[in-house]
C-alpha cells in the first residue's frame, strides 16, 4: 500500500456503487452492480455451508535477479480437507480461513498473480484470494523484498522492474511445480496489483515512467502527496531516480489481462508506452471526494483511463485507499494508534469494508471472465 497522505483528506459519504468508465454502456454498470450483490450473497451462502474454504500452500521461488529466494503463496480450489488455518490473522486484521496443504480439486483453473502494495505481504489480501477461488480461480501471490512487511524501504520500493521480475519468477516456479502446474489454465493468466502492486503490474504490461514528469510532480502539485513524502523521508533523490523505476517492463506473453487497483505514479506514466499496451486492463479507484491524490486516476487526477486505450475503469465508493486492505478487528484501530502506525483501519464515514470488498471482487471477476 501507499503511505497515508501528509494532510487529512476530506471525507464525504458517497453512495456505494461501482461506476464504469463513462464511455462504457450503462448496461455494464447495471451488470456490475448485480454481480456485486450476487458475489456477497454467494460468498455468505458458501461459507455457511463450509464449501467455500480454499486450499492454501506456499512456494519457495528461485529468482536470478534476487540474492535470496522469494516467498510465495498459492490459493486454490481444495479437493481434500486438511486442517483449517487463519491466513494473515494478526492483532489488527481478521485472517482468512484456508485448508493448509489440501489437495487441489480436479480440473484446470484460470490463474491470477497478485502483487501487494508497499509494506504489504502475500497473505494480507486473503479476502481477495479466497473470493477469487470461490469464483473458480487459482491465485499466486509473492512477497516483494524491499517493499514487504518488515522489509519496506522507500528507496527499494522504487524498483518496479525488480518487482515485476518477481511475478515472472513466481509464475515460472508455479508452472514447474508438479502439484500445481497440471491445474493451471495457462491461456487465461492475469496479473493483479494494489497500490505499488498496481504500478508493478502496469510495468509488467510494458508501461514506463518519465523521471522528469515524476520529479516535477513531487516538486509541485504532489509535494504533500503521500507517495512523494514517503520517498522524500527515505532520502530519495528525485533528480536521480533509478532506471529500475522508469524503464518499461518487458511484456510477458503468458499474461492475458491486467488489473491495477489504486496504482501509484500514474501522472508520470508515459503516453508512448501506454499506447503500446495491447492487452485488456482494468483500472480501479476507491472513493469519491475522499480519494487519495497520489492514486487518483480520474480526469481530476492523472486521467489514466483515457490515456490507456485498452483500459476499462471502475470506481467503488464510499471508501479510500486503505479500504482495499483486510477487514480490521474491533481493536485494530486502537492498536495502530498506540503504535503510532498508519490508520489503515479508518475508513470514510458510511463505508462498510466487507461490502466494499464484495463490490471490488464482483468488478474484478466480471472483467477477468470477459472474452
Amino acid at each position: 500500500m501507499m503511505p497515508p497522505p501528509a494532510t487529512p483528506l476530506p471525507r464525504t459519504a458517497v453512495p456505494a456503487a461501482i461506476r464504469s468508465r463513462l464511455a462504457r454502456p450503462l448496461r455494464r454498470l447495471a451488470a456490475l452492480l448485480l454481480l456485486a450483490g450476487l458475489a456477497a450473497g454467494t460468498a455468505h451462502a458458501q461459507e455457511s455451508a463450509g464449501s467455500a474454504v480454499p486450499g492454501y500452500d506456499r512456494l519457495t521461488v528461485q529468482a536470478a535477479h534476487r540474492p535470496a529466494p522469494l516467498a510465495a503463496s498459492v490459493w486454490y480450489p481444495a479437493g481434500t480437507r486438511t486442517y483449517r488455518g487463519l491466513i494473515g490473522d494478526n492483532a489488527v486484521f481478521t485472517g482468512t480461513p484456508a485448508l493448509v496443504g489440501a489437495g487441489v480439486a480436479a480440473g484446470r483453473f484460470p490463474l491470477v498473480i497478485v502483487s501487494h502494495g508497499s509494506g504489504g505481504n502475500m497473505d494480507g489480501l486473503g479476502w481477495l484470494a479466497a473470493g477469487l477461488v470461490q469464483n473458480g480461480f487459482m491465485v499466486l501471490a509473492v512477497n516483494h523484498p524491499g517493499s514487504t512487511s518488515g522489509d519496506s524501504s522507500p528507496r527499494r520500493s522504487l524498483l518496479l522492474g525488480a518487482r515485476a521480475a518477481d511475478l515472472k519468477a513466481a509464475l515460472d516456479a508455479l508452472l514447474a511445480d508438479p502439484a500445481f502446474a497440471p491445474h493451471v489454465e495457462t491461456r487465461t493468466v492475469a496479473a493483479l496489483g494494489f497500490s505499488l502492486g498496481g504500478s508493478t503490474v502496469l510495468n509488467l504490461a510494458g508501461v514506463g515512467i518519465s523521471a522528469e514528469r515524476y520529479r516535477a510532480y513531487c516538486a509541485g502539485p504532489g509535494r504533500e502527496a503521500g507517495d512523494c513524502t514517503f520517498f522524500a523521508r527515505g532520502g530519495v533523490d528525485f533528480a536521480a531516480l533509478p532506471a529500475g523505476f522508469t524503464a518499461p517492463g518487458t511484456a510477458d506473453a503468458r499474461i492475458a489481462r491486467f488489473v491495477a487497483v489504486e496504482p501509484g505514479f500514474s501522472r508520470a506514466m508515459t503516453d508512448e508506452t501506454l499506447t503500446r499496451v495491447t492487452k485488456p486492463v482494468l483500472l480501479m479507484n476507491l472513493g469519491g471526494a475522499e480519494r487519495w491524490q497520489a492514486t487518483d486516476l480520474s480526469p481530476a487526477g492523472s486521467n489514466l483511463p483515457a490515456r490507456l486505450p485498452q483500459a476499462s475503469y471502475a470506481v467503488v465508493a464510499p471508501g479510500h485507499h486503505f479500504t482495499f486492505l483486510a477487514v480490521c478487528k474491533p481493536e485494530g484501530a486502537a492498536v495502530l494508534a498506540q503504535e503510532q502506525d498508519d490508520p489503515v483501519c479508518t475508513d470514510p464515514p458510511g463505508t462498510d469494508r466487507a461490502k466494499a470488498h464484495a463490490a471490488i471482487l464482483a468488478a474484478i471477476v466480471a472483467f477477468l471472465k470477459q472474452g
